[in-house]
């Protein structure tokens, strides 16, 4: 591995205009200085870098739609290969995870009520927690790591990572309330109550999206961002139906085979997959089957009710025969076609505006309608990706320590 993780590194063209970073990268990585420490032997000043610019730097090396992204734009890859960025960066960062110190600056004497441990509150933990803020974060779930542990598999993201991950958050000082949902005993009122002076909302999108079809609520119907969670306690049979084209419908298809089923078909309503080109890969290469150009009817105790539709070159719907749907026998049917924001929090709190799909509205630097409160992440912008998450973390973190130094004069 070090050995491949070298040569890769050497491979660098320490591009004048490094496309991977300033157009592949929602973060910026500066992966040609990144390169360079680590070939000159400074690893930890490399995992340094990496971790003050992207906090999530050992998870994103490991789940970033990297072909799409830094690789994607490599000029190695314009003749040839690309240069494996994601490998480089994940030898660095895994490494420096287990050796970081991060210097805390002194306590300013204000806290910070973070809800939500996924990707965009852990951001804006961090950066807080390291400029002086007294802070707790909030999660409904047992353990930290939002979407990123309950909604993305453990074959591509160890759950052992956030573990570790979660030591270092409780050596910078963060304090975290697991199983503490806000909105239920515990509202945000209260926690201004309680001197919290800026409270950031990372809550995330956990209300699967219906299709508003018939048979929904059958026994061997299930939604993929459920199924995710704890797909050990379902028993799909060995027919398994997804319907969906997302990394989520590859995940779960994934998952599903991983867990006995012997007949996966993921069905699209379109003729493309909306998911990245290495998942789809490796979702055919677990032996999971495609169907392109389904609609669907209705879910069945049998299966998925689907129709035919057709398509141009363009990509442009032709024509799609509604009248006459086939059933596709399958023991279970897994729809992964989005999620919602949940209401919960909201509800609860006045001046906390939402736009007609649930999602928080902010203004440039991530303040909600109500002062003093924050959010990003996918409850303000939908279901997204962990380094797009950690890209609104970092801005708001900036915002809400500017609201704070400014509120102590």
């Amino acid at each position: 591995m070090a050995f491949h993780v070298i040569d890769e590194a050497h491979r660098c063209l320490k591009c004048k205009k490094p496309f991977c970073q300033l157009k592949g990268c929602p973060v910026q990585t500066n992966v040609p200085k990144m390169i360079d420490l680590f070939l000159a032997g400074k690893i930890n000043e490399a995992g340094e870098m990496l971790f003050e610019n992207n906090p999530l730097s050992v998870v994103c090396s490991l789940v970033c739609d990297h072909e799409a992204q830094c690789e994607g734009n490599c000029i190695q890859g314009r003749k040839g290969t690309a240069i494996q960025v994601s490998s480089i960066e994940q030898y660095i960062s895994d490494m420096y995870l287990d050796h970081m110190k991060i210097n805390r600056a002194p306590a300013t004497g204000q806290s910070v009520a973070v809800v939500g441990a996924g990707p965009a509150g852990i951001t804006v933990a961090v950066k807080l927690a390291a400029k002086g803020y007294d802070v707790t974060m909030f999660e409904t779930k047992s353990h930290i790591g939002g979407m990123m542990r309950y909604g993305i598999p453990a074959f591509r993201l160890p759950p052992s990572i956030l573990e570790r991950y979660q030591k270092k958050l409780m050596e910078l000082g963060i304090r975290i309330r697991p199983n503490t949902a806000i909105g239920t005993t515990i509202t945000i009122d209260q926690l201004f109550g309680d001197g919290y002076e800026a409270i950031f909302i990372g809550s995330g999108v956990w209300r699967p999206r219906s299709l508003g079809i018939k048979g929904e609520s059958l026994g061997n119907c299930h939604y993929a961002v459920d199924y995710l969670q704890s797909p050990g306690v379902y028993d799909l049979g060995e027919r398994v139906a997804v319907i969906g084209a997302g990394n989520s419908a590859m995940d779960a298809a994934r998952t599903a085979i991983r867990s006995g089923a012997r007949f996966v078909t993921i069905y699209a309503r379109r003729n493309v997959v909306r998911a990245s080109k290495h998942e789809r890969e490796y979702t055919e290469a677990d032996g999971v089957g495609f169907a392109l150009g389904k609609g669907v009817d209705s879910i069945t105790k049998e299966g998925p009710m689907l129709y035919d539709r057709t398509f141009d070159e363009e990509g442009n719907l032709l024509s799609e025969d509604k009248e006459h749907p086939k059933l596709y026998p399958a023991d279970s049917t897994i729809l992964a076609v989005g999620q919602d924001a949940k209401d919960r929090i909201v509800r609860t709190t006045t001046g906390v505006d939402t736009d007609k799909k649930g999602l928080v509205v902010v203004d440039e630097n991530g303040m909600t309608t109500r002062e003093g409160v924050f959010s990003a992440g996918d409850v303000v912008h939908g279901a997204d990706t962990v380094v797009r998450a950690v890209r609104g973390g970092k801005i708001v973190a900036e915002a809400i320590d500017a609201y704070l130094t400014k509120k102590r004069g």
